[in-house]
């Protein structure tokens, strides 16, 4: 069973002349793209490579990415795709872990060098010698003798926790996906156009412009740049697809640049998937288009989605039931199932599993569990067979002996009408690990205390006071994955140093009267200092006029929701770290002079 014949070759008897391609004005038959699948084969055996040898592919979304990445395991040989957006160092670590023996690219500035000692050939596609070799190659070529256990290619996760991890999949792999998922949630039939804003080096890329139309003799159209809003609009209404493939963050920026006369008729289906879908986006789109977004949670690892909403069925902010043939279950950290409506970690079990990871025993043990279940790493409620995601494993965080979730609380501040974007993690404050938002505001806000103090009020009227940001910071952008996932790590690494802190140093304009002391004079703290201070934070100018020195803050109108604030803010403004300082010993306004003192000393 090789993929490539069974996705490309099966359709020649039936479908040979019938459009598989459509990119720009032109297109492609099923019949133009086996001949091409089995040149582009035929030039990279010329190249001396054989079969289970590496070849990276980085390239944009074009039909020469199809070729070289059908023509592969056609010919024996695993395709790694990548990202023709990474730099030099992120497409030599891949090139490296994966021991590619061949890069496939363009000529492009932008492309990859390659920059270790296992890369021999590099072939660009737009390269004239390449182009003459590839116009005089046969266009036939037989299939690479292979088992449907074995390995067809590989992937590498999309780093939104770290650095992405090589996942070979076998020859059956994509075929499951298409066969369970493509046949009996979507429904896919060859009178479908698939159109995907996910790039084909993605795991949900590759299904949806690739093997799931493929797979049932669809057309899919593909478009090589990273499209905007406009660009979307403006494909589905020339090439009417039947079937459109976004991630959240798209569709958000769809709802906000939507057009009434937007033509999106052609559409009887759209799907996402990538990270969890906001219910408010869902419903604002249903009520634009009239049509649902099926959201599902796929993964590298199982190289599609394994659960979704149905059509007709949706149930917006949850991920859906189980895709046939899968199976989940919601475990403690203890191992054991948990209960009904808990949080626990998502395992799931089913035929398009990778079998491990590449060159990581080390992972591979963590996550390819006995019985073949896999560890997704993604925390998960489950209630009458709707599964309803709560945050990655990495990113969910404890307070005050409580779970936080990430999703939970950016969902709840997306309602706010200034914000476009939100991520939100921790930094400890007193010892005591507390939220923090990072904002990323629509046209029109300005970022200041004001609207800071707004978004804090805004969030504890909607969430558990212990999920409540304690501070918010305005970003021009969130750190985000070649595939649009936030990657909260980043933010992580952001917080405590507070490289990214809008809070202005202390001196600066705005601030506050006092001028800064000079270097070689230590710096002493007054009443006034923590004035300011708590001006920064946030609190309210007439609460502020009727504070007590040597009060107990919580006793004058203030709540222990403002007191990691006053840090974070008496933080900036010294130059001090105070998360190792015991919020019992400062209650009062003048406890903070004397500790702040202390420390300058």
């Amino acid at each position: 069973m090789n993929a490539a014949h069974e996705l490309i070759f099966e359709n020649l008897a039936r479908r040979g002349h019938r459009i598989a391609v459509f990119h720009g004005q032109d297109s492609l038959t099923y019949l133009d793209l086996a001949r091409n699948v089995s040149r582009f084969g035929h030039l990279l055996l010329g190249l001396g490579l054989r079969p289970r040898e590496r070849v990276a592919i980085q390239l944009p979304d074009r039909p020469e990415c199809l070729y070289a990445f059908l023509g592969c395991i056609q010919a024996g040989l695993w395709p790694v795709l990548m990202s023709p957006d990474l730099g030099p160092e992120a497409s030599n670590f891949i090139l490296c872990d994966a021991l590619a023996s061949a890069l496939v690219t363009a000529r492009a500035p932008a492309a990859a060098e390659p920059g270790c000692p296992s890369v021999r050939r590099r072939l660009n596609v737009d390269d004239t010698a390449c182009l003459a070799a590839w116009a005089t190659a046969s266009p036939e070529l037989d299939p690479h003798p292979a088992h449907a256990d074995d390995i067809a290619f590989l992937l590498y996760s999309s780093g939104s926790t770290g650095q992405p991890n090589g996942v070979p999949h076998r020859h059956r792999d994509m075929l499951v996906c298409a066969d369970t998922y493509g046949a009996e949630v979507l429904g896919i039939t060859d009178q479908d156009i698939h159109f995907s804003a996910s790039k084909l080096f993605f795991a949900y890329g590759l299904g949806n412009s690739l093997f799931l139309p493929f797979r049932f003799g669809a057309a899919t159209v593909l478009f090589p740049a990273k499209p905007t809003p406009a660009d979307i609009f403006r494909v589905i209404a020339t090439q009417r697809p039947t079937v459109f493939f976004g991630v959240p963050a798209l569709y958000s920026m769809l709802v906000k640049t939507f057009e009434a006369a937007a033509s999106l008729d052609s559409l009887r289906l759209c799907v996402s998937a990538g990270e969890s879908l906001p219910a408010t986006v869902s419903q604002e789109w249903r009520r634009l288009t009239g049509l649902d977004i099926l959201d599902g949670i796929g993964s590298t690892e199982a190289l599609h989605i394994f659960i979704s909403n149905r059509p007709g069925r949706v149930r917006p902010g949850t991920s859906g039931c189980v895709v046939p043939a899968y199976e989940a279950r919601i475990v403690t950290e203890a191992g054991q199932p948990a209960a009904a409506g808990q949080p626990g970690n998502l395992l799931i079990r089913g035929a398009s599993t990778a079998p491990y990871y590449w060159s990581r025993p080390d992972k591979t043990v963590d996550t390819m569990l006995p019985d073949s279940w896999l560890k997704t790493g993604d925390i998960y409620v489950e209630q009458d067979g709707v599964f309803t995601y709560q945050g990655r494993r990495d990113d969910m965080f404890k307070v005050d002996a409580r779970w936080v979730s990430p999703v939970q609380v950016e969902d709840a501040l997306r309602e706010h009408p200034a914000v476009r974007e939100c991520g939100v993690t921790w930094r400890r404050i007193e010892s005591l690990v507390k939220p923090v938002a990072h904002v990323v505001l629509e046209p029109g806000f300005t970022a200041g205390l004001e609207l800071e103090r707004e978004l804090r009020l805004f969030a504890r009227a909607r969430l558990p006071d212990h999920a409540c940001p304690v501070l918010v910071r305005f970003q021009d952008a969130l750190p985000r994955t070649d595939t649009g996932k936030i990657q909260r790590f980043r933010l992580r690494e952001m917080s405590p140093s507070g490289a990214l802190e809008t809070l202005p140093a202390a001196g600066a304009p705005g601030f506050g009267n006092h001028e800064t002391p000079p270097q070689d004079q230590p710096m002493k703290t007054t009443t006034a200092d923590m004035i300011e201070v708590l001006k920064q934070a946030g609190i309210q100018q007439k609460v502020i006029d009727q504070l007590q020195p040597d009060a107990p803050l919580l006793l004058q109108g203030l709540d222990s929701m403002d007191l990691p604030a006053i840090a974070a803010a008496a933080e900036q403004r010294f130059k001090i770290d105070l998360s190792d300082a015991d919020g019992r010993d400062l209650k009062t306004i003048n406890d903070y002079v004397r500790f702040v003192n202390r420390r300058l000393k």
